[in-house]
């Protein structure tokens, strides 16, 4: 229905979109361009700044290679390979293939970003291992289930002013989970995301005759398990299933207690922990568990060279005050109603530079809070139209899509034209619910 619209969307995308390496690039020229022209920071200053903030999410950028890596390795075990395939197999054509994806991405996302990336890029493996569907929509329909995860479990916007102690509680106090993740907008917003984001992912789905398949051979594992004979003690010691699950059911029993004893939450720590410790249990010896990591290591190069370019760019928005300045002119024209439309229009712009839900709001409360008083808005809603708008421009950030795009084996411009699409219906969707329901 919609391929009238995406097929020319998306051979301009794979015509005119670089690597996202070079987009990162061509963002830090820009971004420091603009912090010279419009700030008062000199051009040497900001390149101070740019390269003392390389390293600030070197934290981060080590968990989402974690996440990216003990997921594959989990996904490869023979047990969680029998389960995808299983889940798979509930989709008998390519679109109920294509409304499956989004539906568990969508519920995964919702549950904790980390693990909603990781199980929707692994579904769409099995899913095309099972059904010949255009493997361009499918990775993009996995894809765009991330855009709830700010109006979810683990967004951050509103745990952070859930949490006692927070940076702006002098001035808003504690907004509870119950007005702003559980609120009736929130819910609303999400229940008929739900429901149009899945029709709208299989309205994008071309012609048989046009689609683009994916070598089913390239899906396989390509890893082995060894069954070499006269083995060496040290080779022994590698291959015994004891070790690995020994420290297996020692890392299992660790997150039972967490969740039943300390009643715990999901977090991206947790996410990584919980697929490292089944990887490592599931695939028995530690040989096997090397075998699938030398396997997984190969989708992580483009989060280890663009995570500190992303750091760098993130510095220059804050330090210098340009995000402060591009959240400060929408808040400018804003009035009580359409102050949650403009904080979420800003905040989409700001995450193209600063993709980090906690980094956003502490760079955009400042300024929408004090016009959320001085207008008297819904600070809640006004909040959540920073976290939605954080997630709204996700869909074409090549910085979240790259763990996606790893395990599915895609390049950015096999589904930034369909990402467009998907960037445009959802934004009319949020911003009309945020500013009207």
């Amino acid at each position: 229905m919609l391929n009238k619209i995406t097929r020319p969307l998306s051979n301009i995308v794979e015509r005119y979109l670089p690597d996202p390496f070079v987009f990162v690039i061509i963002l830090t020229l820009f971004v420091m361009l603009m912090a010279t022209l419009f700030t008062p920071a000199a051009s040497i200053e900001v390149i101070e700044i740019w390269g003392a903030g390389l390293w600030n999410l070197l934290t981060f950028a080590m968990q989402m290679l974690l996440v990216l890596i003990a997921g594959f390795m989990l996904a490869n075990t023979p047990l969680c390979g029998r389960l995808l395939s299983r889940l798979a197999q509930c989709a008998k054509s390519p679109g109920q293939a294509i409304l499956l994806v989004t539906v568990v991405s969508m519920f995964a996302s919702w549950l904790n970003w980390g693990f909603g990336l990781v199980v929707g890029a692994l579904f769409s493996k099995a899913l095309a291992r099972q059904i010949e569907v255009d493997y361009r929509v499918l990775v993009a329909s996995a894809y765009s289930g991330f855009i709830v995860w700010h109006g979810g479990l683990a967004g951050s916007v509103p745990l952070t002013v859930a949490s006692e102690g927070h940076f702006a509680q002098s001035q808003i106090g504690i907004l509870t989970t119950e007005q702003t993740i559980f609120s009736y907008f929130n819910l609303i917003l999400l229940a008929v995301m739900l429901i149009i984001l899945p029709l709208l992912n299989r309205a994008m789905l071309p012609p048989k005759k046009e689609q683009i398949f994916i070598d089913k051979e390239k899906l396989r594992s390509a890893l082995q398990s060894s069954n070499k004979t006269n083995l060496t003690p040290a080779e022994r010691l590698e291959h015994s299933p004891l070790l690995g699950g020994i420290i297996g059911l020692i890392g299992c029993g660790y997150l039972g207690y967490y969740f039943l004893v300390e009643n715990g939450g999901l977090n991206l720590n947790i996410i990584i922990a919980l697929f490292l410790f089944l990887a490592i249990l599931l695939h028995g010896s530690a040989a096997n568990t090397l075998n699938a990591l030398q396997e997984a290591i190969k989708g992580g190069a483009g989060i280890v060279i663009q995570f500190p370019f992303y750091a760098g760019i993130m510095a220059i928005m804050v330090k210098t005050g340009l995000a402060e300045q591009i959240s400060a002119g929408f808040v400018s024209i804003s009035n009580a109603q359409s102050l949650p439309f403009w904080s979420f229009l800003s905040a989409g712009l700001v995450n193209i530079f600063v993709p980090s839900g906690g980094g956003q709001w502490a760079v955009q409360a400042p300024i929408v809070i004090p016009a959320a008083q001085a207008l008297e808005a819904d600070i809640a809603r006004v909040a959540m139209a920073v976290a939605w708008g954080d997630a709204w421009t996700n869909l074409i950030q090549p910085f979240w899509a790259l763990p996606v795009l790893a395990i599915a084996g895609l390049k950015a411009r096999d589904i930034m034209g369909f990402c467009l699409l998907q960037l445009v219906v959802t934004g009319v969707i949020i911003a009309a619910i945020l500013t009207f329901v």
